[in-house]
């Protein structure tokens, strides 16, 4: 972004004035999973609500490509305290996938996406971080569980870090503090209902 870089993000205060955890706050491993949907929906109300506190979010999205989507074009007015950056190049199941990218291409690109995230966690300018559709990344073998470990592991003490998509593994379920599991009960789709603008994407 050109200009003056923004102010590093400063996150709700610990209780203490070193800037480290205390007994009652610290930085969260947030995972929104399940086979129901609402994961991302979920993830951009959080980071809707963070923003309004004047907390700096960036949102890294894995899988979802160059598909438009509603919230792509709604945070706009609001960087630098509101940022989705894309990082896959689209879907990877077999109805879904665009036939024309080569499963390398795809592997490329959610690679590059773990450093961008690596970047975005380490780097004091954000109070929360969503890797949305990593957890589907690590399903589709783009990313391994052992690389999304290493970012939670490099999580500062006080920044949010929240994880999206199906089938989280057990190890990351296991390093987090907050999960929620999303869980199927009925679906438009199971009565031929596409997906629709405004509610899908």
């Amino acid at each position: 972004m050109k200009g003056a870089r923004p102010e590093p993000a400063q996150p709700v205060p610990a209780a203490r004035g070193d800037g480290s955890p205390s007994k009652n706050r610290k930085g969260l491993v947030i995972v929104f999973t399940g086979n129901g949907k609402g994961k991302t929906t979920a993830a951009m109300g959080l980071a809707l609500r963070a923003s309004g506190n004047k907390m700096r979010v960036r949102v890294i999205q894995f899988i979802k490509g160059s598909w438009k989507t509603g919230e792509v074009e709604a945070v706009k007015p609001l960087a630098p305290l509101f940022e989705i950056v894309r990082a896959g190049l689209g879907f990877t199941i077999d109805r879904l996938r665009d036939p024309r990218i080569e499963p390398d291409e795809h592997r490329a690109a959610a690679q590059a996406g773990l450093e961008e995230a690596r970047q975005s966690i380490v780097s004091g300018d954000f109070a929360i971080v969503v890797l949305d559709e990593i957890l589907g990344a690590i399903k589709a073998r783009l990313v391994t569980t052992e690389q999304v470990l290493d970012l939670v592991d490099a999580k500062p003490p006080m920044l949010h870090l929240v994880l999206t998509g199906r089938d989280a593994p057990a190890e990351i379920v296991e390093a987090a503090d907050l999960v929620t599991e999303m869980r199927l009960i009925k679906h438009p789709f199971q009565m031929g209902i596409i997906a629709q603008r405004g509610i899908e994407f």
